[in-house]
């Protein structure tokens, strides 16, 4: 038994260190869009450090929001042939030439948190449940104000994400389709009438267009909500770069955490986390995006060792349905921020600390 028990350790010892002699010098590109959010700075970090740590030589690029700058980076990548590609995309459904060329030249393509769309050529997803992100947002929202039993009316605004990110409809939907019956019935009041994902929409997730935008909403339909007029209870924010506008824009108009609306947000940036505090925002969707690259690189190596990929979804780019496996977002505030984002190691007490 004994001897049969140690052919067995020397044949795991074998096989572990062929896995990491099979990635070592393999090259992996990673695509991400831009450093202006601080999400996707950790998102590259995280992929490249856990990448590495794995063996394999890491190409990752920034496209700073520019479609064709990403293209170029991509098509850099496969002349530097790359063996898989990771692709968090600026707008879904640009990339599909220079797909066809990475599947030209036998190279696995993985999207990366945003589904790439209208195109064949994809191979795999790795993500967040999205909808259920919103979901999240919106069930706060319910429990916050009790909607399932009140007799009161409350008043809310949406703010949503990039019309050309796919998770954003997904986000919005999610926190819509939740609040939809509160919204029938009246126990939910959207004043401004602006309630379509395309007419709250930010573009690129800007804070400055979203802070303009609700700037607008403030002097349009709440100018007096300050001195006993019409009142906003809840400003619905898909995301924490969307949250940080519209927070800022109350602020600016004089509301205090003694009387600011309700905010939702995701991703647990540390300015978002700061405000969360400060008691300015209400929550924050956290999306351990460790948890992602440690999914995205297993799917790595299971692609470049012939291993059944690992898979629990599946979804529509419009073209095919694209295995994908989901990670499970969390909610975040200020009871249970310590826990989630300190105590995990995500962040140190000192980045959070004012």
């Amino acid at each position: 038994m004994k001897k049969f028990l140690s052919i067995l350790l020397v044949l795991a010892l074998t096989l572990s260190m062929f896995c990491v002699a099979s990635a070592e010098g393999k090259k992996v590109g990673v695509a991400m869009p831009t450093m202006d959010l601080q999400r996707w700075i950790q998102d590259g970090e995280n992929m490249k450090k856990q990448l590495e740590a794995a063996g394999y030589v890491v190409d990752l690029q920034y496209a700073n929001n520019d479609v064709a700058t990403q293209v170029s980076q991509i098509e850099n990548m496969l002349l530097d042939e790359v063996e898989v590609l990771v692709v968090a995309s600026i707008d879904g459904g640009a990339l599909g030439t220079v797909l066809q060329q990475a599947k030209d030249a036998g190279v696995a393509v993985i999207a990366y948190d945003r589904l790439l769309t209208g195109t064949e050529y994809v191979d795999y997803y790795t993500t967040f449940d999205n909808y259920k992100v919103g979901q999240i947002q919106g069930q706060y929202v319910v429990d916050k104000f009790d909607l399932a039993n009140t007799d009161k009316t409350y008043t809310i605004e949406f703010t949503a994400g990039s019309p050309d990110d796919n998770n954003a409809g997904l986000f919005f939907a999610g926190a819509f389709d939740t609040l939809k019956p509160y919204l029938d019935n009246g126990k939910l009041v959207c004043v401004s009438g602006q309630t379509q994902f395309e007419t709250v929409a930010t573009p690129a997730w800007n804070s400055a267009t979203a802070q303009a935008r609700m700037d607008n909403i403030l002097a349009g339909y709440y100018a007096d909500s300050l001195t006993g007029g019409q009142t906003l209870d809840i400003c619905l924010c898909s995301n924490d770069s969307t949250a940080l506008g519209v927070t800022n824009s109350l602020v600016a108009f004089g509301y205090t955490a003694e009387n600011i609306p309700v905010i939702t947000g995701q991703d647990c940036d540390i300015a978002n986390t700061k405000n969360m505090v400060k008691g300015l925002q209400a929550m924050s969707v956290f999306k351990d995006t460790r948890a992602l690259a440690e999914a995205t690189v297993k799917m790595v190596g299971e692609i470049l060792s012939g291993a059944e990929v690992t898979l629990n979804a599946t979804y529509a780019n419009g073209v095919k349905d694209v295995a994908s496996f989901n990670c499970t977002p969390v909610f975040a505030d200020v009871n249970n921020y310590t826990e989630l984002l300190i105590e995990s190691g995500y962040y140190t007490a000192e980045q959070l600390a004012e």
